[in-house]
């Protein structure tokens, strides 16, 4: 592990500077030109959500065609089944989507507990992202925010401090928990416009599948999504791991 910044800084400083990088994720978009600023971030927001899709239809023995990113920083993952397809497989399909984000930002921020894992979890997401652009993605935004952004990540773990390492993960978990929680509007409708067309949203698919109403479904992933991100957070943030962290790396 090369040496960094990381001894410099306290863990209140860390908790700190994650809670402000929270906070301006969610104002950033309120101010004009925040969702330029934050374009990059919401491309890959999409792309856990898309990818989330489409792993799990790869899972349940669906074929994942591709997966495309919108301009407007939408998406859509396509995949298909076979003719008698499972409703409990349907559902697990369009549940993944909105959960996703959540499930990778938490594996993200538990991979921050340990210093051995820094590195190898960012080239792993960079490695994804770049493997995923050239499988499943189709068109221009993907093309060519997708690879900027793995090529950033690349960046970070070659040459950046121990702690740009640390709080990179913590912050591109916490930025994907926040996307998920920011959609809880289109959780909780039936249909949404997507790409120029109507269709069902994610729960309005589950609800299709399922029979329970759309809305019981969103307050169910959301909750899940908050367990899941709340406890990633307590557990690589507690006070005992933080130090040995801090006392380990020069």
């Amino acid at each position: 592990m090369k040496s960094g910044a990381l001894a410099l800084h306290s863990r209140e400083d860390h908790i700190k500077a994650l809670a402000l990088a929270g906070a301006l994720l969610i104002v950033l978009p309120l101010l004009p030109l925040g969702n330029f600023v934050l374009y990059p971030f919401m491309i890959l927001s999409t792309w856990f959500h898309e990818m989330g899709h489409g792993l799990a239809a790869i899972l349940v023995g669906y074929d994942f065609e591709r997966l495309v990113l919108y301009p407007d920083g939408s998406g859509v993952a396509e995949s298909y089944g076979p003719m008698q397809r499972s409703r409990l497989a349907d559902a697990l399909v369009s549940a993944a989507g909105p959960i996703g984000p959540a499930v990778i930002g938490s594996l993200l921020i538990l991979a921050s507990a340990n210093s051995r894992t820094w590195r190898p979890a960012l080239y792993t997401l960079a490695a994804a992202i770049a493997l995923s652009t050239l499988i499943w993605v189709d068109g221009m935004t993907g093309w060519i925010v997708l690879p900027l952004i793995a090529l950033a990540l690349v960046g970070i773990a070659a040459r950046a401090s121990a702690w740009a390492e640390r709080f990179t993960l913590q912050f591109l978990g916490l930025q994907a928990a926040l996307s998920m929680f920011a959609q809880w509007d289109y959780l909780l409708v039936e249909q949404a416009t997507i790409g120029g067309q109507t269709m069902w949203s994610d729960t309005g698919q589950i609800e299709q599948a399922l029979f329970l109403p759309h809305w019981f479904w969103a307050v169910a992933i959301i909750a899940l999504a908050a367990v899941m991100i709340g406890a990633s957070l307590k557990y690589a943030l507690s006070p005992r791991r933080t130090a040995n962290e801090w006392n380990r790396l020069p």
